[in-house]
């Protein structure tokens, strides 16, 4: 399993040329309940990040089960969002999802348009992040898994992929969702993995253009 921590300088904003079009690109982080999606939105973009937090009731304590994070004492209740520039044409835009149950109905607008998703997993609790790798899976989309660092009980990675019901594909890092240079390589890590998934995508096509070439001769 790869942690990634190393030092990445904060990035700064590049506006716009006249004239150019920016190239938006949708990400979404998603998980269980008390996660650190929010954490991660917060440390790593390069604005003030947009989020819909309330303080956790005593009524919700009730419904979210939040025997992991007593100490929590707010909550997302719709999505977190901030912003990341690539280059001058790019923009990252980020949105953490809300963990709660209640709140799964507001996933499938989240992910529309999007590229690719990161999981977050705490290894106190993973199956806590089954029915994010379901709903993934459901829409086809590509993801990465990121451990967050609780100072729980250690798992190795073939533990966590047996426990997730991993392929060997996906790739599995663990990090800090406090660290913006550790939150920022989780990040490079899932476009790394969407950049090799379109360049085998190409390669099948060419292999399909090929395949008919010779068909055509064939004949």
């Amino acid at each position: 399993m790869t942690r990634v921590t190393r030092a990445v300088p904060p990035a700064q904003p590049h506006p716009a040329l006249p004239g150019t079009t920016v190239n938006a690109l949708k990400i979404v982080v998603v998980g269980g309940f008390g996660v650190g999606k929010t954490t991660m939105v917060r440390s790593v973009s390069e604005i003030r990040p947009l989020h819909t937090e309330e303080a956790v009731s005593s009524a919700g304590r009730t419904l979210d089960d939040t025997s992991r994070v007593r100490a929590k004492g707010s909550t997302t209740v719709a999505f977190d969002f901030g912003r990341i520039t690539i280059d001058e044409r790019s923009v990252l835009y980020l949105f953490g999802a809300p963990g709660q149950e209640r709140f799964w109905f507001l996933w499938d607008r989240i992910f529309a348009g999007t590229l690719g998703a990161v999981v977050l997993v705490d290894t106190r609790s993973l199956p806590d992040a089954w029915y994010a790798l379901d709903r993934l899976e459901h829409h086809g989309m590509p993801f990465i898994v990121a451990v967050n660092d609780f100072g729980g009980p250690l798992h190795g990675e073939e533990q966590i992929r047996e426990a997730l019901a991993l392929g060997p594909e996906v790739p599995l890092v663990e990090f800090d969702a406090r660290d913006h240079s550790s939150s920022k390589f989780v990040l490079i890590a899932l476009v790394e993995y969407l950049h090799a998934l379109s360049l085998g995508e190409e390669d099948r096509k060419e292999d399909r253009k090929e395949d008919r070439g010779q068909d055509r001769k064939g004949d």
